[in-house]
């Protein structure tokens, strides 16, 4: 497992092991599943697997536990500075199925976004690992649109001056939702 180590795989699966050490999928998925069981490696997710001392910071975590994804809506405008409040939940959106899971202690959230506004992300490096995380734009436009969806206010404590109107508006008609662009005007008067 050295090797593993070595080759500075913070997450590696199954086929990982198969390359590394030339062995057959039946082979590696034991060694995995062994290896799990005595704490000497971290199960993740099925198929996915960490070293307890190397884990790998939980943004990258977040494109891996399930892609194709970046880190959006209010997780990202607190990275960004856009709003005040720290966020523990580590929200990202994705053209996959809405889904939420709690890996390692955190709360990873995923909403189905539409192919067409799965865009406006930037790739962000973080302790060696890169991940991808919506710009500031597009993660307030993102976040205002869920909260469109379920009834809910828009955000109002945000800082106006990191925000780009011109560019927002651009990334709101990706979403083609008149009432969105009605309430993001009103919002960033």
């Amino acid at each position: 497992m050295t090797r593993i180590k070595e080759k500075g795989l913070g997450i590696f699966t199954a086929r990982d092991i198969q390359v590394l050490f030339n062995v057959s999928k039946i082979s590696s998925s034991f060694l995995l599943h062994r290896y799990s069981k005595v704490g000497f490696i971290v199960r993740i997710k099925r198929g996915l697997y960490s070293f307890p001392d190397a884990i790998p910071p939980e943004s990258y975590l977040a494109n891996k536990l399930y892609a194709p994804s970046y880190i959006s809506r209010e997780f990202a405008l607190s990275y960004h500075g856009i709003i005040p409040e720290t966020v523990y939940e580590i929200t990202s959106v994705s053209t996959k199925a809405t889904r939420r899971f709690e890996k390692l202690g955190k709360i990873y959230s995923y909403c189905h976004i539409r192919k067409e506004a799965f865009t406006g992300y930037i790739v962000v490096k973080q302790q060696g690992y890169s991940f991808l995380i919506a710009d500031p734009e597009k993660a307030f436009i993102d976040t205002l649109y869920y909260r469109v969806l379920s009834d809910q206010k828009p955000l109002s404590r945000f800082n106006k001056e990191k925000i780009n109107f011109e560019k927002i508006l651009q990334y709101a008609k990706l979403f083609n939702n008149t009432k969105l662009i009605g309430i993001l005007k009103r919002t960033l008067q």
